[in-house]
Order: C-alpha cells, then sequence, then structure tokens
C-alpha cells in the first residue's frame, strides 16, 4: 500500500467540492466549532481512527460557541479532502437538534446515536467513520463542518427522506438559508 500512497501522492479532492464551498452552504461564518481531542489543524489521536487501522472509530467530541436566533437545526458533515478521487469522502453526516449544545464522544455511532442526533448516509455507510488514509499518501485533513440552518432537512429533493438519501444528493438540495458556520480540522498521516 505505501507504494500505491507515493504514486497516488499528488491527487487529492481538494476543497472546491466540499460542503463548505457548496452555494447553498455560504453564510456567515460565526461558529467556532472545537474540540477537546484535538485542536485546529493537530492530528486526530488513533482512538477516533477507522478500526482496520487499530483505531476505535470513536467519534470526538465536538463542542460550538452559541447558535443563531432562528436555528431550527444543524447539519455536521465531516470530509475527507485529501481523498485521491474527484470528490471529499463523507466520513460523517448528521442533523442535530440545536438544543444539544455539543457532542459527546462516540456519539455520532450509528448504532447508539447521541441524544439529539439522527445519524444519515455518508460515502461510506451510516455513522462516523474514522481517517484510514492510504499508507504512504502524506497527511489528510478530515473537516468537520458545522451549519445551523433556518429549516429543518427533511427529504432530499422532496421525494427521497433524508436518511435514505445519498449525501451528495442530499446537499446539494439543501435550501434551508445557513444562519452561521463553523469548521475543525483534524489530520492524520499513515
Amino acid at each position: 500500500m505505501t507504494l500505491l500512497g507515493r504514486l497516488l501522492h499528488h491527487r487529492r479532492a481538494g476543497e472546491t467540492h466540499t460542503a463548505w464551498n457548496l452555494p447553498n452552504f455560504q453564510g456567515p461564518e460565526q461558529l467556532t466549532l472545537t474540540s477537546r481531542d484535538f485542536g485546529d489543524g493537530d492530528t486526530m489521536p488513533l482512538k477516533h481512527c477507522a478500526k482496520q487501522i487499530d483505531g476505535d472509530d470513536l467519534s470526538p467530541h465536538l463542542a460550538w460557541t452559541p447558535l443563531p436566533p432562528g436555528t431550527a437545526q444543524l447539519l455536521l458533515v465531516v470530509e475527507d479532502i485529501d481523498v485521491p478521487i474527484p470528490r471529499p469522502a463523507v466520513h460523517c453526516l448528521a442533523l442535530i437538534d440545536p438544543a444539544t449544545g455539543h457532542l459527546e464522544p462516540g456519539a455520532l455511532s450509528a448504532r447508539q446515536p447521541g441524544p439529539g442526533v439522527r445519524i444519515l448516509r455518508s460515502t461510506i455507510g451510516r455513522g462516523y467513520h474514522g481517517p484510514a488514509p492510504i499508507k504512504g499518501h502524506g497527511p489528510h485533513r478530515y473537516v468537520f463542518e458545522l451549519f445551523a440552518l433556518s429549516a429543518v432537512v427533511d427529504s432530499a429533493s422532496g421525494t427521497t427522506p433524508a436518511d435514505r438519501a445519498r449525501p451528495r444528493a442530499l446537499l446539494s438540495t439543501v435550501t434551508a438559508p445557513v444562519l452561521g458556520r463553523g469548521r475543525l480540522t483534524g489530520v492524520y498521516e499513515r
């Protein structure tokens, strides 16, 4: 795998197609998203990485500053922007009740989500999927993006329930204005 990583070293999805850069997710950057498990731009601890690389697939603690008035729902998107495919891989997609306030470690589990958390489909499956970058590919950035929405997300395109929609389809159909947004980046390399 190390050879494959080196061969793909310069192939990265980049930020262009992240949720953060989609036209329908533009809004004031007034939320500060933090974790007591790692700082912005810091290496993520192994416990938050995928089981296939001896991690625990445990979603990290996440906290945010007060939400803007009128926030009906939060949307959390976790993307690997350094994966060697055309678009970032969505590692987790979740809707969160604004009254939640923060997420404890493991709150993004597909089997037992935390209070106020509704897990949606991701590129990989359901729930949080921790980092497992290709060996030798270099550092991968995992961007945790939190959006305060003015309306509840129920479906993608009005026909597919949000729980069944593919992540990119859901992201492209969110029309609720973004009242505030914030992001946190964790890094992992093998």
